[in-house]
């Protein structure tokens, strides 16, 4: 490591992560190497004044262990930059956000429960008061007990207009036979318009026309979905991103420049209950997407049997709160196993746990052995269909968080 501002007095050798393919062979004159990899690659330069710098790795990935340092002192010490950024200091700007865009219209607000869409409700509802009708529909792909954790919730939060929609048959009915993912989670986009598009009308013969939909679309959903009008490309698609044409309702999306970790500081901020604001993210198209080939009711039923002895083995223990994510994957690879003295050939469970700050990388959690054990062995002992559990070892990159 050469002398520079940005990297003195860290460690001589320090993992960073470098996912690109992409490299630099040779510096100009005026520029110089600053940090060289392992492999003999150029890391990082600047130009003999300290005025242009350049990293070939990742500095804001919590892969990189002093990244957040490196950063800072380019802001800071480089840049003379003061302005200390919260993201709860957005509040106000992102009330003024909703308030600018919707007007005097109502907002039918879709909400999961999870931590975007309650946070995106919640700041709507100060924008806009009871002009905000929240929808909650049960698509039939939802974890153990889903419904009921949410609909308490909100009741529990003082929304007055809270509908819960049973649209279970008609996702699991058009999911029937799809096995590609991206076509999953076109289904799943569009069947969610559907039921919001039909509700609305419902709820318009009752209290007056909606011209918004709400939504609790965050940075990351929209890079990976290549919306910001800077990604490369489409790494997945989300349901709440690439909506489709012939939807009338307009959009209001108060978190759409916030990461997963800003929105949770957002939450905390405007005092919505912790157990809320604590949940691991749950993707909007739900289990359809941790089930590999056709979604039925019978493989619904044994990946929510598995998911939830895992969540009943690891909830509460000491390493809990440093999970991002964790859940089961069912894999319809069929392998041969003894269940007493019988034979079987059933499925496979892969369990994945991982921690991140904001979802845009991610790194695999290493829980107690015993803990996995113990999880392991009540999966393959309690769910019928299922006689083996592996774990998931994949960072993100290469892999995502989700499997599909």
């Amino acid at each position: 490591m050469d002398s520079s501002i940005l990297v003195d007095g860290l460690q001589t050798k320090q993992q960073v992560w470098m996912s690109h393919s992409d490299e630099v062979n040779k510096l100009p004159d005026e520029m110089r190497a600053l940090v060289i990899s392992g492999d003999n690659k150029i890391a990082a330069f600047a130009n003999l004044n300290n005025t242009i710098f350049g990293v070939q790795f990742h500095p804001e990935v919590t892969h990189t262990k002093n990244g957040l340092t490196i950063l800072e002192r380019f802001l800071r010490e480089i840049c003379e930059f003061q302005y200390d950024w919260k993201p709860e200091d957005q509040i106000g700007n992102i009330i003024n956000y909703v308030k600018e865009t919707v007007g005097s219209s109502q907002v039918l607000m879709g909400t999961s429960g999870g931590v975007d869409s309650t946070v995106a409700a919640y700041l709507i509802r100060q924008a806009i008061g009871e002009r905000l009708y929240c929808v909650f529909v049960d698509n039939g792909l939802l974890r153990e007990g889903e419904k009921e954790e949410v609909v308490t919730a909100f009741r529990e939060m003082g929304f007055e207009h809270f509908v819960a929609v049973d649209a279970s048959g008609e996702f699991i009915n058009a999911l029937e036979g799809i096995e590609e993912p991206e076509e999953k989670r076109r289904i799943i986009a569009n069947k969610f318009i559907e039921v919001f598009e039909q509700k609305a009308k419902e709820l318009e013969s009752e209290f007056g026309e909606f011209e918004f939909l709400g939504q609790g679309t965050i940075y990351p959903d929209r890079v990976e979905s290549a919306a910001t009008g800077q990604a490369t490309a489409v790494i997945k698609s989300h349901h709440n991103v690439r909506l489709p044409d012939w939807m009338k309702l307009k959009l209001v999306e108060p978190l759409r420049d916030l990461y997963k970790d800003e929105v949770r500081q957002v939450g905390f901020a405007i005092d919505i209950p912790k157990h809320m604001i604590t949940r691991q993210p749950f993707p909007g198209p739900s289990l359809a997407i941790r089930i590999s080939g056709p979604v039925t009711r019978e493989q619904l039923a044994i990946l929510r049997k598995a998911d939830s002895i895992l969540q009943d083995v690891i909830e509460g223990k000491p390493f809990y709160s440093d999970i991002w994510q964790s859940f089961c994957v069912l894999l319809p690879v069929k392998t041969v196993g003894v269940m007493g003295d019988e034979r079987t050939y059933d499925q496979a469970v892969v369990i994945r746990m991982v921690e991140s700050l904001d979802a845009m990388t991610a790194s695999v959690s290493t829980p107690p052995w015993d803990v996995l054990l113990l999880a392991a062995s009540r999966i393959a002992n309690e769910v019928k269909g299922i006689n083996r559990v592996v774990y998931d070892l994949t960072s993100k990159p290469p892999g995502t968080i989700e499997w599909y």
